[in-house]
């Protein structure tokens, strides 16, 4: 009980005894120190009023930890409690006060309570006594199982020793486990009895008690100075060591165990073996140049009761000696083919018991049976810490090779290994089937089943390498297993998420060997999902739809075998997938809307999980394939189909057409103007003569006019009229003169034109040389609006040669007019072509006249 528990005890306990004195009420049981009760059972206490109380057995109260508990009156002096006692009880109070207002003081008395359970019995008790040095220490250490309960109580372990003297020691530590007590020195060959007394507040157990010889109680110390001799002999060791103890004290048994170095699995030498008082022995059976590990142990020699070992030893190590290599080298090869002969590659381990250092290897090699290679490689430790060793040689495709191969060490040679190589076009005898991979724990089961062939192989070899392999093939290996057996578990190291080829080839010919048609599968001992995902990008974009390609992903960065792919493609807040198989590199998206940008990614997934893949934009067309082209094809049939419709309207609407661009200008060859000369003969029914119009240059000298005004002397008012008009844009100057209507006998002087006037026709009664007096002049008005020529218009610039118009052909003077019907003589009037001018020229019936254009003014009319 520590100091402030006491003090606080101590202040109760000194209220209670002012309580005595001047209390009315006492609890009994009563005591002056804490009562000490074992939790879940029933406790009972009786309150009783002192004589002279002024309370009765109704006043009495009880408390338990501030608590009211329900009583139990016996009479009317004395009241009981009964309550079930916990572990945390403190203090039970019993008070007496009246119910009323009084002016008695009440009475207190109170008792401390502390719950607990007694000891349990302690179980297996054991004891035991360690060697120090050369002898076995005094100290005597003892260990208990004290049971699962808690005491809650101060309890107290007291362990006791008896030889002659009893020896004890006491442990007050909670639920203590163990104890050592001391005796002096240690009692060889007496006996010794041990025991331990459990004990608190409510009660003591007693253990079982130990009785044997003290030697039963000792725990010697390992063999001392231990070593393991190698000698000429490969396969036996010789392990001798010293006593830890003198013989005279203790009687020891030894026991050996050894194992290989690279091996948990200990081989030990029977007990029955090694002789007592014995310091060395021979191991055999051993594997030569293999390196073993010693351990040993010793006890006391008797058997009639269960001591204790000593603990194993340190290791020891050693090897064994050399001896001649047994089995052949471990030979395979790797065949590439090339345009032109075969590279071999051979590559060995060394045999499985090599039974010493390799030194060299002999390799013979034989091209159709003729000698064609031996070489001697011989090795460093560097070469004895690789894998396995590799050498190549060319070899034509249709040649086959036979290789030898053996082993050197110190201690002798080994059988060789044979391996055959045949010809490339031999067709290889058929391999396994139905090969199948599975991983278990962490390894690679391969299991398969052997074709049904007439020559059985008699044995299979599996190799399996990295992908995607290693420059210096590395990362290949390989190992054999009997014909009879169909599935192994590969012995190798394999790397997490790397994939592996594997392959199984059936070797046929043990003196010859030669390797069957493999069988290759790909595994993994552990997948994950792929390091990075695919790149997409997106080759044909269309108006609803577009392809979508994407690369493989390298074989060292999937981490496991692809079960599909996943393309994810958004527009605006629209995201749509699609999923297809792994063995898929493009993909063609429907349904899309045009004229939209995507985004668009691939996810590629392994059965251990998925990576996401970078994505590309893309934009989709406003018109499908073929869809601009049928456009443009219709605008062009349209507009072809317009124009066949403007044409056929233009050819149907041609005369209106014509009249709109083109007005009809009347023709002056048909004008009347041609016969209104006085001199003209009237006629009824005048036959109209068509005049030609040609263009003429203005000629040199005179013009026609001007000649025809000396050749016939006319009457200024009379004019004589032929049948011949000026085209558009000139006149005619026939070969009589005559005088615009201005000129006229009907003395219309008061009328002129500047510009363009209306032609007459004179139509006159009788022809040319008939008097015309006595005949009235008949005008026609002609409808002709073609200006007149000049040399009409204006007479005065007849005797202009600049102004000519026409002059007469060949030098003829113009003799008179050509009547119709009348064949032109050398006196008829022509119309030639100014100089410089083309003249173009149309055939009439009756006359050719040459036309030229007006080169000033009008005539007025």
């Amino acid at each position: 009980m520590d100091a402030s528990l006491r003090i606080h005890v101590l202040l109760i306990y000194l209220f209670c005894a002012v309580g005595f004195s001047t209390s009315c009420v006492k609890i009994f049981p009563d005591t002056t120190s804490r009562i000490f009760v074992e939790v879940g059972t029933n406790f009972t206490a009786t309150c009783y009023l002192q004589e002279g109380s002024p309370y009765t057995a109704d006043d009495i109260k009880w408390d338990l930890d501030n608590i009211s508990l329900p009583a139990l009156k016996i009479n009317t002096t004395a009241v009981s409690v009964t309550f079930t006692v916990r572990r945390n009880i403190n203090m039970l109070i019993c008070s007496a006060s009246k119910q009323s207002e009084s002016y008695l003081p009440p009475c207190r008395y109170g008792t401390f309570f502390k719950g607990g359970y007694p000891p349990l019995k302690p179980t297996n008790l054991t004891c035991i006594a360690i060697q120090e040095q050369n002898n076995i220490s005094p100290d005597l250490q003892c260990f208990w199982d004290p049971g699962m309960r808690d005491p809650i109580l101060e309890t107290h372990y007291t362990l006791y020793a008896e030889v002659i003297d009893t020896y004890q020691s006491v442990c007050k530590e909670h639920l203590a486990r163990s104890c050592t007590v001391n005796l002096s020195t240690f009692p060889y060959h007496m006996e010794l009895k041990v025991g331990l007394i459990v004990s608190n507040a409510l009660g003591s157990v007693r253990s079982d008690e130990i009785q044997n010889d003290a030697s039963y109680f000792a725990k010697p110390s390992p063999p001392l100075d231990i070593q393991v001799l190698a000698d000429n002999f490969s396969s036996s060791m010789l392990v001798v060591w010293k006593e830890p103890i003198d013989t005279k004290a203790m009687h020891l048994h030894y026991v050996i165990r050894y194992s290989q170095a690279d091996s948990n699995v200990w081989n030990e030498v029977p007990e029955d073996f090694t002789r007592p008082s014995t310091s060395s022995f021979r191991l055999q059976g051993l594997k030569p140049y293999t390196k073993y590990v010693v351990q040993m142990r010793c006890k006391l020699r008797e058997k009639t009761y269960q001591n204790y070992w000593s603990d194993w030893s340190t290791n020891v190590t050693n090897r064994t000696a050399e001896s001649k290599p047994g089995g052949t080298p471990d030979l395979w090869r790797i065949i590439q083919p090339s345009a032109h002969s075969r590279n071999i590659t051979l590559i060995w381990k060394a045999p499985a018991e090599a039974n010493g250092k390799i030194l060299q290897y002999d390799l013979n090699i034989s091209r159709d049976g003729m000698k064609f290679k031996e070489v001697v490689i011989k090795l460093d430790d560097l070469d004895r810490m690789r894998p396995f060793l590799m050498y190549s040689f060319e070899l034509f495709p249709k040649k086959a090779a036979f290789i030898q191969m053996t082993a050197t060490n110190s201690a002798g040679v080994s059988l060789a290994a044979n391996l055959s190589i045949p010809p490339s076009n031999t067709e290889p005898v058929k391999g396994v089937k139905h090969v199948n991979c599975s991983q278990r724990n962490g390894q690679l089961w391969v299991e398969w089943m052997p074709s049904k062939n007439p020559q059985q192989p008699f044995e299979y070899l599996l190799e399996w390498q990295k992908i995607p392999p290693d420059v210096n093939q590395t990362g290949r290996h390989w190992q054999r297993v009997y014909a009879n057996v169909s599935n192994t578990i590969l012995n190798g190291y394999f790397e997490q998420f790397k994939r592996y080829n594997i392959s199984v080839y059936p070797i046929y010919n043990q003196n010859y060997s030669y390797a069957g048609r493999p069988v290759t599968i790909a595994a993994y001992t552990e997948q994950g999902p792929p390091e990075k995902g695919p790149s997409a990008k997106v080759d044909k974009s269309k108006k609803t739809s577009a392809e979508v390609t994407w690369n493989e992903i390298p074989l060292d960065e999937r981490r496991g075998f692809i079960t599909n792919y996943t393309i994810y493609y958004k527009t605006g807040n629209i995201e749509q997938s699609v999923t297809v198989n792994s063995d898929v590199r493009s993909h063609v998206l429907t349904d899309l809307i045009s004229e939209r940008e995507y985004v668009v990614h691939v996810m590629a997934s392994t059965i251990a999980g998925s990576k996401n893949g970078t994505g590309c934009y893309f934009r989709t067309m406003k018109y499908a394939d073929g869809q601009v082209e049928v456009i443009v094809v219709l605008v062009c049939l349209g507009f072809l189909f317009l124009s066949i419709f403007i044409i056929m309207f233009c050819l149907r609407k041609r005369e209106t057409i014509k009249q709109l661009f083109w007005p009809q200008v009347p023709d002056p060859s048909v004008s009347s103007i041609a016969h209104w000369s006085p001199d003209f003969p009237k006629k009824a029914n005048m036959p109209r003569e068509d005049v030609s119009v040609v263009e003429v240059d203005v000629f040199d000298g005179k013009s026609l006019c001007e000649e025809d005004k000396t050749v016939l002397p006319l009457k200024k008012d009379k004019y004589l009229s032929e049948e011949h008009s000026s085209g558009i844009g000139g006149s005619s100057c026939m070969s009589s003169p005559r005088h615009s209507v201005s000129d006229s006998d009907e003395g219309d002087s008061g009328q002129t034109t500047a510009s363009t006037v209306q032609y007459s026709s004179v139509v006159a009664s009788e022809y040319k040389g008939q008097t015309p007096n006595h005949q009235p002049h008949v005008f026609a008005r002609s409808e002709s609006t073609q200006p007149l020529l000049d040399c009409e218009e204006h007479p005065e610039h007849l005797n202009d040669s600049r102004n000519s118009y026409f002059k007469r052909s060949k030098g003829v003077e113009l003799g008179g007019l050509v009547q119709e019907g009348e064949e032109p003589n050398d006196s008829s009037l022509t119309f030639c072509p100014m100089e410089g001018m083309s003249p173009v020229v149309e055939d009439t019936p009756t006359s050719t006249s040459c036309y030229m254009p007006q080169q000033s003014g009008y005539r007025p009319q």
